[in-house]
């Protein structure tokens, strides 16, 4: 079966990653799942966002940041000038999407699983919506409040017991490193019932090499080259 194509932060190559535009594109561009990050603002809104800061302007030379937690979503809002740069909220990419793909949720911000949680349940397709994270206590919280929700583990690192983690964090998807991803783990995720999604493969070489592997899911920053490689492979 072919992995599922997803898209890293969006079509980050076309646009700001984490951006409307992003996620648009890479829906036009034959994407399966988008992968976003999260963070909560003072007022309690969940955003899209990959740092914990945000740069004053968001010019590429600004240098003054604030933290996204003590910043209400009006003042966060006024800080760009278009959807390119704009920090949308998780309901808005959520509504964008709608049940054309599905949508996996990293949370990034402390403390967010239930505000995730609850913008999931109201969005338009919420069994497409799965959340992962690198805090496994996070996800696993996350699962408790939602048992409907999917729930993942991040790792950059070879673990002893990788079906473990997977069922300690009452996790189905076990999204790993690229280069940390061999056989043996393949083999022992899917005997325990889980999937593998590998993150940010960096070439035509590694897509194809990780597809014979058999992982369930890609996740890449380039849509375009990751859909040709694997229309070649399976049609």
């Amino acid at each position: 079966m072919r992995p599922s194509i997803i898209a890293h932060r969006g079509a980050s190559r076309d646009y700001r990653e984490n951006t409307l535009p992003a996620f648009e594109t890479a829906l036009e561009l034959g994407a399966d799942g988008i992968e976003l990050d999260v963070h909560s603002t003072s007022d309690g809104i969940v955003v899209v966002h990959h740092d914990a800061d945000i740069r004053i302007g968001m010019e590429a030379g600004a240098n003054e940041t604030r933290a996204i937690a003590e910043l209400s979503i009006r003042e966060l809002n006024s800080l760009s000038v278009s959807d390119m740069t704009r920090v949308p909220s998780l309901e808005e990419v959520l509504s964008l999407v709608g049940d054309r793909a599905d949508v996996y949720v990293e949370l990034k911000g402390s403390g967010v699983e239930q505000a995730v949680v609850d913008v999931v349940q109201q969005s338009p397709a919420p069994r497409r919506c799965a959340i992962h994270s690198f805090d496994h206590v996070a996800v696993r919280a996350a699962r408790r409040a939602a048992p409907a929700i999917p729930g993942g583990i991040l790792l950059a690192s070879r673990l002893a017991d990788p079906a473990g983690a997977l069922k300690a964090a009452d996790a189905r998807d076990y999204w790993i490193q690229w280069s940390w991803a061999d056989a043996e783990l393949v083999d022992s995720i899917h005997s325990a019932g889980g999937r593998v999604i590998v993150w940010t493969p960096p070439n035509e070489r590694s897509f194809r090499a990780l597809a014979a592997l058999g992982v369930d899911g890609i996740c890449a920053d380039d849509v375009r080259a990751l859909r040709t490689v694997l229309e070649g492979l399976y049609e």
